[in-house]
């Protein structure tokens, strides 16, 4: 099998506990690119906090992001895809959360918002290298194309505040969590719309080059991973996977710190 496509996680996958991808991924990566495979990132990051990777890597394909609510190519500023959060449902979870003291974020495709500071406020700042735009919610779903929300979770409190918001809402929006190996003890839980997912995203890419599931490659480690690697033809999940993640996958990789993703490519694509 000739193998078209290689979609890649970012966190927890090319991106280690630093920051960093390892030489050894970006070589393999850099390799595939130049060849006539696409390579395409899938995350759950908005736009400006992949661009670090997407320059890095030298990847001018289009790129799935916001858990699958938008495919975008940040090199030409083309769009393929974007399912952003029903405008009613919006209002709803800002009027919810304030009633609830439930901390919220709210992405666009240019900016992240939030209407009051926050702990997390660093953790975005410092490792994805987004600063949060503090605004005043009334009336934002009109004002703005929402993507995604997000909930962040770092102990049993807001845990509860987590389980609350999607005990009311339940399936009229889709939640995910993603973790980063820079804060393993954090949950980044993803607010999309019901209909969004990374594995209908892959469909919608896999749509617009014309290829089939079976040419394409999928190699993630979060929950959030499991809808893309049930799309792709082959999924490859990282050594360091979640164990539902390994299930769920064809094949198992190393984990991140022995350069999983290289493996990977490596094993598909011999040298």
């Amino acid at each position: 099998m000739k193998y078209k496509m290689v979609v890649i996680d970012i966190d927890g996958t090319l991106v280690d506990k630093h920051g960093n991808i390892a030489p050894e991924d970006k070589a393999a990566v850099t390799r595939l690119d130049n060849s006539s495979v696409v390579v395409s990132l899938c995350t759950g990051r908005v736009i400006k906090a992949s661009m670090p990777v997407i320059k890095e890597l030298r990847l001018n394909n289009f790129h799935i992001f916001y858990d699958g609510a938008l495919i975008y190519n940040p090199g030409n500023m083309s769009t393929i895809y974007a399912k952003p959060l029903d405008a009613a449902i919006v209002r709803e979870a800002i009027d919810f959360s304030r009633k609830n003291d439930i901390y919220l974020e709210l992405y666009s495709s240019e900016r992240f918002f939030s209407e009051r500071p926050n702990w997390s406020d660093e953790v975005h700042r410092k490792f994805f290298r987004v600063e949060p735009t503090k605004v005043n919610f009334d009336d934002i779903w009109n004002k703005e194309r929402i993507l995604k929300a997000e909930v962040v979770v770092h102990n049993d409190e807001e845990a509860v505040k987590a389980k609350l918001f999607e005990g009311n809402f339940g399936d009229r929006l889709r939640y995910s969590i993603a973790r980063s190996p820079a804060y393993p003890d954090i949950d980044f839980i993803n607010i999309v719309n019901p209909q969004v997912s990374k594995g209908e995203a892959l469909g919608k890419l896999l749509e617009y080059y014309g290829y089939q599931a079976s040419e394409t490659i999928a190699i993630g480690d979060g929950l959030n991973d499991i809808p893309l690697l049930k799309a792709a033809g082959v999924s490859v999940a990282m050594g360091n996977a979640f164990p539902e993640v390994k299930e769920a996958s064809l094949y198992i990789t190393q984990d991140i710190e022995q350069h999983g993703v290289a493996a990977a490519i490596n094993f598909f694509f011999p040298v």
